[in-house]
């Protein structure tokens, strides 16, 4: 059963498991569970998929629940008066607000694409864990990020070029980073969560729809475990 966060005449949303594709694709076949097709046999009628999150990422994805809705609701999308805030858990600290500007490739065709986000740190912590040996602890932030455009894996690989891997990354991220959050906290999944996204009535411009999508108990949970305060989450 997915967590559905809004639901009326337009607009579904739900809080997208991590691991879980949002539809069909020919590259994994062997996937029998999805987002689309999940959702649409528990509500009990079509929907349509506005945007994509990557699998191993969680939280707010937005579906129409009818063609002339999903067209008026994308249409936001392409005009970029969509705004997508992310939580993510980066190595080192981040002192100040920035701004990344910088083109990524394409998955498939390697053309660069100008991409920008905006990283905002929330918390900062430091603690008993050794990933290099001049230094007995490690320094993570909490940080909110926005894409401002919408590429694929954008935040990751925007993290990635400022080397402040996200953990958990196993494409883009610090290896070393990754194995020692296994070892000490057992936990090897991507922290990266689509925590609140805001969006215009498709058929009134004026009214926002503001949706927040609650932290994955493994995201909490490590948080936790490193001093990071979730209550105001």
């Amino acid at each position: 059963m997915l967590e559905i966060l809004h639901y009326d005449e337009h607009l579904i949303a739900i809080n997208k498991p991590k691991g879980m594709l949002v539809h069909r694709s020919p590259l994994a076949r062997q996937e029998k569970i999805f987002a689309m097709q999940t959702l649409r046999d528990q509500v009990g009628h079509h929907v349509f998929p506005l945007h994509r999150i990557d699998r191993p990422t969680s939280g707010v994805l937005l579906f129409g629940t009818n063609k002339e809705s999903a067209t008026a609701l994308q249409k936001s999308f392409e005009d970029k008066k969509v705004t997508k805030k992310y939580l993510a858990l980066v190595r080192g600290f981040i002192d100040d607000v920035i701004t990344i500007n910088h083109p990524i490739n394409n998955e498939y065709d390697e053309t660069l694409r100008d991409a920008i986000s905006q990283v905002k740190p929330l918390y900062q912590t430091e603690v008993n864990i050794c990933t290099n040996p001049n230094f007995p602890t490690s320094r993570y932030t909490l940080a909110e990020a926005e894409p401002i455009t919408g590429r694929t894996h954008q935040l990751r690989k925007h993290f990635a070029h400022i080397r402040h891997y996200i953990i958990g990354d196993k494409k883009h991220g610090d290896n070393k980073q990754n194995k020692a959050f296994m070892k000490h906290y057992n936990m090897n999944d991507l922290l990266l969560h689509s925590y609140h996204t805001i969006i215009p009535h498709p058929f009134n411009q004026e009214e926002k729809i503001s949706i927040k999508a609650p932290l994955p108990k493994h995201f909490s949970e490590i948080l936790q475990k490193i001093n990071i305060p979730t209550n105001q989450l």
